[in-house]
This record gives structure tokens, sequence and C-alpha cells, in this order.
């Protein structure tokens, strides 16, 4: 049997939704939204365990802002894939749209980027 690697991110990076709900079974969601369309945002993929770390891995991969925040995971875990996000879940996923939005922004006029937001 073939063991899988472990993939280890440090919180430092992690800005978008992944958690850990127990401490040895990471959860992950991942989130699209197009900002001019205004639509709300969709769960793309959802998983825990293996399924979570390659969730994670190809976000890393792919320079996408991550954020750990275990109550939102929980919340967006229990939503089926390729739908919007529940009514819940507005208020966090806004906030942390919003960031992510000032930090690509800030990169396209090479301005400082904004402070972290606080976990």
């Amino acid at each position: 049997m073939t063991e899988r690697p472990t993939i280890d991110f440090p919180d430092s990076t992690r800005t978008a939704s992944d958690a850990d709900s127990s401490p040895t079974i990471p959860k992950a969601v991942a989130l699209a939204h197009d900002r001019e369309s205004g639509d709300t945002p969709r769960i793309v993929a959802s998983g825990k365990g293996f399924v979570a770390e390659q969730i994670l891995k190809i976000a890393f991969d792919r320079g996408i802002k991550v954020r750990q925040d275990a109550e939102l995971v929980d919340v967006l875990s229990l939503i089926d894939v390729d739908s919007p996000i529940p009514l819940e879940a507005f208020a966090a996923v806004a906030e942390i749209l919003a960031h992510v939005y000032k930090v690509n922004d800030a990169a396209k006029h090479r301005a400082p980027p904004p402070k972290p937001l606080e976990e």
C-alpha cells in the first residue's frame, strides 16, 4: 500500500475557506464568484480528508487565497457542489471576497496591500 503524502500548509499563508473540524480529518470548501455578474458565490468543490488536501493543494499551486475558518467550512460543507452559498454564510463570505478584491486591486495598481483579515 502506498502512503499518501500529507500536505502541511503554514497558517500564515491561509486567507479563503478551509478548516479542520477534527485534528486528523481536514475539510475544505472552494468557492467561485463572478464579481461583475453580481450572482451569489457558488460552491465549486467540497471534501474532507484526501479530497480536502487536494482542494488545498490546487488552491496553493494556483496562488488562490485560502482562509482557515472552521465554522464557515462546517456550514458550507453541508451544501451541494454547484449550489449558491446559503444566506447564513453571506456575511462571512462577503468579508472574505471584499478582502480578496482589495488585495487583487492593490496588486493591479501596485499599491500596498491592505492589512490581513483577522481570524
